[in-house]
C-alpha cells in the first residue's frame, strides 16, 4: 500500500502544478484580450496542451486516493472534507476546461483581475487538504 501512496502523491503534486500554472496563462491571456495576436495563439497552445497533460494526470491522482480508500477504508471526518475538497478541485479543472474554450473561440469576458483571485483557489484547497490530511481535526 505504500507503493500506492507513493504514487498518489506524485500524482497529486503534479496535478497541482498544472492547476498552479494554468490560470497564470489565462491572466496572460486576459492581458491580450480577444484580438489574435501571434502571443494570444502562443498562450493558447501553451494552454491547450497543459490542460490535455493534466488532465490525465488528475484522473490519476484521484484513481489512486480511490485505491487508498479501499485499501484502508473510509473513516473519519477529516477524509470526508478532504473528499468534499477534492471533488471541487474536479470541479475547478473542469470549469478550467470550459474557461479555455472560451477564450479559443474569443469568447473571454472576465478581466486579468478575475483571473489572478481564480488562480488561488488551488492554492486554499492544497492548504485546506495538507490540514486535513496532517493535523486531522476531526
Amino acid at each position: 500500500m505504500l507503493w500506492v501512496k507513493v504514487f498518489h502523491i506524485f500524482f497529486v503534486v503534479s496535478w497541482f502544478a498544472g492547476l498552479f500554472y494554468l490560470p497564470r496563462i489565462f491572466v496572460n491571456l486576459a492581458l491580450c484580450g480577444n484580438e489574435h495576436s501571434a502571443v494570444r495563439e502562443r498562450l493558447l497552445q501553451m494552454a491547450h496542451k497543459l490542460y490535455r497533460f493534466v488532465t490525465p494526470i488528475g484522473a490519476l491522482a484521484v484513481g489512486f486516493g480511490f485505491w487508498l480508500w479501499f485499501g484502508f477504508g473510509f473513516s473519519g471526518g477529516w477524509l470526508h472534507a478532504k473528499t468534499g475538497v477534492v471533488l471541487l478541485l474536479v470541479a475547478y479543472h473542469l470549469s478550467c476546461g470550459v474557461l479555455l474554450r472560451r477564450f479559443a473561440a474569443g469568447r473571454n469576458t472576465r478581466s486579468h483581475v478575475w483571473f489572478r483571485v481564480f488562480n488561488e483557489i488551488p492554492v486554499l484547497a492544497l492548504l485546506t487538504i495538507l490540514i486535513l490530511v496532517v493535523v486531522k481535526p476531526f
